[in-house]
This record gives C-alpha cells, structure tokens and sequence, in this order.
C-alpha cells in the first residue's frame, strides 16, 4: 500500500469523521463566542473579551478611544482569519492605533469594520454576526525569532480524545501577523512525543529555514508541551459533541497556554507540515475507550513519536511476510526477544499473550495505555491495551496491542492488519 492512500483528503475527512461532530458541537465551535463561554464554564484558560457588538447602536455607543494600546477586532462566525484586525499598538494621536504592518488605523475605521462584521460579510454562512475585542496576546521570547509580527499558535487536531497531529503555525509579513496557512503563515510540523519541531511548510512548498534568516524551522522545542496536549483534549472534553476537531492554542509569556477557538471541520495542511498522512492515525485510535486526558496524551506519545520510516515513501521491494513469522519483541528492559507470531490479516489489532506480556515486563502500570472492549468466542470481554515495539524483518512497529489469555493457541503473539501497512502476506492454511 503506498502512502497516497493514506492521505486524508477532503472528501474522506467529511464521509469518514465529520460525523462525529454533532450539530451542536458544530453551532458551539462555529461562534468564537459560544466557544469561550463553554470553555471557561470548564474552567479552561483563554483571552480576555473587552468588548462585544451585537447591534450598530453598540458600534456607535462604544467608546473606541478608551481602548488599551494593542488588541483584536474578530467577528464571531468568522473563518480562516478573515475580518481580523490586529492592532499592534497605539499611535501618536488620541483614537490612532497602528497595525502589524505599521499602517495607521483611527476609531472610525474600526467603527465601519465592525458595522461590516455585523452585517455578515466575513462569516462562515454569510449571515449577520457578532463583532468582539480581545486582548492581544503576548508571545513568549523564545519565538520572537521565528516571526515577523504577530503571535504564533499551536494547531492541534484531537480524534477521539486523543492527539493525532500538531502544528506551529508562524505569521509571516505577508500573513499581517496573522497565523491563519491559507494567509501566508508558515506551517510546522511538530512531534507529539516532544513538542520539537520538525518541518516547515509554506505556500505548497518546504522550506528548511525561516524566510529571509539562516533560522532553522526545525529543532524548536515548544514550552510547556505536556499541558498543551492535556488542555487539547480537555477542549474537546469540554464540547463531547465534537468527536474531530482542530484546536488552536496561543502561548502567554505570562499566563502559558490558552485556547484560542476550535474548528469543527479542520483542514488537512497538518499533514504536509508533519509528513505524515492522518489516515492511518485516526484509523488506528478510532473506538479506543479515552478515560481521562491524562491517558489520551498517553496515548499519542506512545503511538505517534516521530519515526521517518513512517514519513519516507519507499522505493524499495515491498516486503512479503508468511503468516508464521519470528519476529523480535522489547521488553521492559529494552532487549529484543524473538517470539513466534501469527501475521494474521482477519485481526484489525495486534494481540499479546497475558503470560508472555507478564514475562516480558509489559504489564507495569506505566506501560497499561488503557483499554479495549473485544468480542471473541467468549462473548465480550474487556482487554487491556499495551504499548508493544515489534521488529518484523528490520522494520520497527510500535504497536498498541491488547493483551489477552491466549495459553490454549499455538501462537503467543498475533499482529493484526492495523500494524502490517507496507507489508504483503503470503496466505497459508493452517
């Protein structure tokens, strides 16, 4: 199988997992402000409101020179940056802000943008909304290298409680300080496992260093990464009724991760900045059963280090396994241990033996991901979930493997087709 067919395109993004976004959880994710009242009804941290418009009469009523020396214009149903107006700081003259751009800006011409927003030109349906003011955010030091104006986010895209991919996304001065890809931001890849970044995308192409700088897009290790998955999955714990969805996240120089706004239908740019088709991840952590935030980032990091023989198409013979193999397990000490497997294409997930996962040193709190709920002969039954690396012929799989009682069949080990992409399988009758 090549690595196209594991591309989520736009088609299969809505057929496949569209669907487990609600009508509700779309309505809450499409308005900015239903957003952050959820949110913060779940005690989760984002940027402060200092105005909201609902009326011409609230335009008109509002005193725009009051206004603190930088914020943010946003219209509430807004899409893809569109209508967002970031001032930068204020200027010489009373009601004169200047922009990222260091054009100037007077009261007035927020008054009239706003009047626009209110009329509905730059929201998703193209129906009246709501404009808001919210503070501007201020980014910590470490990325102030990294970009020309404005702050950078973290997009992050949570499938069933659980991380699959993670993107920095940095404005550019042809983005206006905006963070939004399809304005000029520059994409970038981040590993799951870290927080370090990876690679970099921009305009449909890679780059390897920040334009116009000998800065290096990857090796950025992005602060505080274990509380920006947490409160990822914890955004969409917040809004159940949005079982896919993108989340960004801003970094506060003072108060550290806040969630900006989510997206009920995120795009899919995530995959050329990490090189990794998302296919294969959702496929492999769709009906897990998530307890807590805690065990979904847990998750992620156990499934989706980055590993380059995961982002290479290969251009070598595909690899043609019996449905005997031996194949090497690590185990608790990291020794790889030869086991006798059964290569099996009937079973989606890979299965361990209970004594076999016992005797390997698998079975530690530390190392139990959670678990499955599995039917087999003996009707249902839950199963435990473990983090198990595989070696099949030199290839390196981390699998996520449930454990069960297999004393009574030949075969302690039986991986499962989830684990055997770029493989061919000899059938043989046994």
């Amino acid at each position: 199988m090549t690595s196209s067919n594991l591309i989520l395109g736009i088609n299969a993004r809505s057929r496949l997992f569209l669907p487990f976004n609600s009508r509700e959880g779309r309505r809450i994710a499409d308005s900015k402000l239903l957003t952050k009242r959820r949110l913060r009804k779940h005690d989760l941290p984002v940027p402060g409101i200092l105005a909201v418009f609902k009326t011409p009469q609230d335009v008109k009523n509002f005193p725009w020179e009051t206004l603190p020396d930088n914020f943010v214009l946003k219209p509430s149903k807004g899409f893809g940056g569109q209508g967002v107006i970031i001032v930068k700081r204020r200027a010489k003259w009373a009601g004169e802000w200047r922009l990222m751009d260091d054009s100037l800006i007077n009261s007035q011409d927020l008054k009239f943008h706003a009047l626009e927003i209110l009329s509905g030109r730059f929201s998703l349906h193209n129906v009246p909304d709501v404009a808001f003011i919210e503070e501007r955010i201020k980014i910590q030091k470490i990325f102030s290298k990294y970009v020309y104006h404005g702050a950078p986010d973290i997009r992050l895209l949570v499938f069933n409680k659980i991380p699959v991919a993670a993107m920095l996304r940095l404005p550019t001065k042809e983005s206006e300080g905006r963070s939004n890809i399809h304005q000029g931001a520059i994409g970038v890849g981040v590993d799951l496992a870290t927080g370090i970044t990876i690679h970099g995308f921009l305009a449909g192409k890679f780059i390897k260093y920040i334009p116009g700088t000998k800065r290096k897009i990857n090796g950025l290790r992005i602060p505080e990464w274990n509380k920006i998955l947490t409160l990822g999955v914890k955004a969409q714990e917040a809004v159940p009724s949005l079982g896919f969805l993108g989340i960004d996240i801003i970094l506060d120089k003072e108060r550290g991760p806040m969630i900006l706004e989510l997206n009920a239908r995120p795009g899919l740019e995530i995959q050329n900045a990490n090189l990794a088709p998302l296919k294969k991840r959702l496929e492999r952590i769709e009906g897990l059963e998530v307890k807590s935030a805690e065990q979904g980032v847990k998750i992620a990091k156990a499934l989706f280090m980055e590993r380059f023989a995961d982002r290479v198409i290969s251009h070598e013979e595909v690899q043609i396994l019996n449905a005997l193999e031996k194949v090497r397990v690590r185990d608790a000490k990291k020794k790889k241990v030869w086991v006798k497997a059964k290569i099996d294409t009937g079973a989606w997930r890979t299965a361990i033996d209970k004594e076999l996962a016992q005797n390997l040193g698998l079975l530690e709190d530390s190392n139990i991901l959670g678990e499955t709920l599995c039917y087999s002969a003996l009707g249902r039954e839950r199963r435990p979930l473990i983090k198990l690396r595989i070696f099949i012929n030199g290839a390196k799989i981390d699998s996520l493997a449930s454990v069960t009682d297999r004393g009574s069949v030949r075969y302690p080990l039986v991986v499962g087709r989830q684990d055997l992409r770029g493989f061919l399988v000899r059938p043989r009758k046994f």
